[in-house]
């Protein structure tokens, strides 16, 4: 490694059937900040869906590769201050919330990602982070702890004895869900279709678990919903009248019925988001600080194992976050 270069795992070529096929861990130029912006120093990236999309050629053009990866991360800034990155980026005049600006991106989207021993943020973007928290467990908030706590409190407005139901135990957001709800007072029920994820979910703090599509002993206040096409009739039948269904991602497929009929008549809501504010992460990392909660790790690998670390999450054997140590 020369002085002028980093360590960085990229996207090199695109293919949609094959996505680990264009994976790269490999020197990239160090990069420089612009005005605004500042370089942070990385300890600790997690691993998310969206990579696996990017190498897909999902949102990226073969003109932008290579392009570093990464969404989350958690490192020292140019200051010396331990700071979680939030990776919303929104056009510097925009005033409101930032995931609704027609013109943000995500870091590995127009911007080299955190999946690298540096990257560049804007500075505004920069939260810091609590002593308390390792740089793993800081590291996989900001993607889908972020979108897991915006879907709870902003989206679906739960509140303590409110009855939740997250489809698919498993992954970072659904686990993420498990831990923010039950330590905020909701009684969390869970459905996989995997008898071990179902177990785990229940040890996790889960207060009753279920094979995907059971019939639910009593109707739900509101669903999280992350799959899709497979749970989504489900999903619609096991809300309360005036329940909501908050929709944040469709792993199994993204054209599900509508069923008009059951939500008109029953007044249900269905919601759409998609990550969070800067103002949410650090109420985020607010609420770990004062509920004790520690982001669930599956495993820690360091980042020149990082094929590895992505054959784990493509292969969906995973309970929690994939982080890579920097």
């Amino acid at each position: 490694m020369t002085n002028d270069s980093m360590l960085a795992v990229t996207v090199n070529s695109l293919d949609d059937r094959d996505p680990l096929n264009g994976l790269r861990v490999g020197e990239r130029p160090i990069p420089q900040a612009p005005e605004g912006w500042t370089t942070v120093h990385l300890k600790a990236a997690a691993l998310n869906h969206h990579d696996v999309w990017t190498l897909r050629g999902a949102g990226i053009t073969e003109a932008q590769l290579p392009l570093i990866l990464g969404c989350d991360g958690a490192g020292i800034d140019s200051q010396g201050n331990e700071v979680i990155v939030h990776s919303v980026i929104a056009d510097p005049d925009w005033r409101a919330d930032e995931t609704l600006d027609p013109r943000h991106t995500l870091l590995s989207e127009k911007h080299d990602g955190t999946l690298a021993e540096q990257v560049v943020v804007p500075t505004a973007n920069l939260v810091p982070k609590p002593a308390s928290m390792s740089w793993e467990e800081a590291a996989c908030l900001p993607t889908s702890w972020l979108t897991a706590y915006r879907m709870l409190f902003t989206k679906a407005e739960s509140k303590p004895g409110d009855t939740i139901l997250v489809q698919g135990a498993g992954g970072g957001v659904a686990t993420a869900l498990i831990q923010l709800a039950t330590h905020a007072g909701l009684r969390v029920w869970v459905t996989s279709r995997d008898e071990d994820k179902r177990e785990r979910a229940s040890r996790l703090g889960a207060h009753a678990v279920f094979a995907t599509g059971q019939r639910l002993p009593a109707k739900v206040d509101a669903v999280m919903e992350t799959v899709g096409e497979a749970t989504w009739s489900h999903s619609v039948k096991s809300l309360k009248p005036g329940g909501v269904l908050v929709v944040s991602g469709a792993t199994s497929g993204g054209a599900p019925p509508i069923e008009l009929m059951r939500t008109f008549l029953l007044q249900h809501r269905i919601v759409g988001t998609t990550m969070g504010t800067r103002d949410e992460l650090s109420k985020l990392v607010s609420f770990c600080q004062a509920s004790g909660i520690h982001p669930l790790i599956d495993r820690i690998y360091p980042i020149a194992d990082a094929a590895k670390a992505f054959d784990q999450l493509v292969s969906g054997d995973v309970f929690g976050k994939i982080v890579l140590s920097i």
